[in-house]
């Protein structure tokens, strides 16, 4: 993420907010049975050896672990330096970049599938959109997507998670399957749930995971 742009809400950089949180993100998060339950979908899914691009790679774990773990060719990006490093350490087998996902080249069929899980809420909705638009271009023909998102009506609004100032924008649970379905993507399942963060701010928080393939 860039730095505040003039005129948006107060909020850090979200290399800056997950460099704060580091290991304590992974603790709140990792444990989320819906999140383990879209990986479940996605691995039944895919082709031994499969190239997989996981956005907002965060410390690896769970998806770049469970991954690579099963056979796949994990590319993990990540702003934050602390996560990446992370990442690196408890995920070796997997290769991790740390840079913005905005400005990372992606070439037509690069990949066999993309997971971005929450990683698109510190994104202007506009940005979602076009980011999407590339990633289902990367992925190519019969590539999956794995996305989930906190799925409220908001368009750059200031909050704080775990402690952290931020500014973030999602789409209300319709408008995100039809956001998906827009870049290219068929949405063949979707699950809501309500999941509190193991965190002394946690509070309960709802999530939406969808599973989509580029036809």
């Amino acid at each position: 993420m860039s730095d505040q742009t003039p005129g948006r809400p107060a909020g850090l950089p979200a290399a800056t907010v997950f460099d704060a949180l580091g290991a304590e993100y992974e603790r709140a998060f990792a444990g989320s049975a819906a999140h383990h339950a879209s990986l479940d979908r996605l691995l039944e899914r895919l082709a031994p050896g499969s190239r997989v691009l996981d956005v907002g790679s965060g410390t690896g774990v769970p998806t770049a672990r469970r991954l690579a773990a099963a056979g796949h060719r994990v590319v993990g990006v990540d702003v934050s330096p602390v996560m990446t490093a992370l990442a690196a350490r408890q995920v070796p087998e997997a290769e991790f970049r740390c840079g913005d996902i905005r400005e990372l080249p992606l070439a037509d069929g690069e990949f066999d599938a993309v997971c971005v899980y929450f990683s698109l809420l510190q994104l202007a909705r506009g940005e979602q959109r076009e980011l999407l638009g590339r990633l289902a271009r990367a992925v190519g023909p019969g590539g999956r997507l794995a996305v989930a998102t906190v799925p409220v009506d908001a368009a750059e609004v200031s909050a704080v998670f775990m402690g952290q100032p931020v500014v973030v924008s999602s789409f209300g649970e319709e408008e995100f399957v039809s956001v998906v379905a827009g870049a290219g993507f068929v949405v063949e399942e979707w699950q809501s749930v309500l999941f509190t963060p193991d965190h002394p701010m946690g509070e309960p928080e709802p999530h939406l995971f969808l599973d989509g393939r580029r036809p």
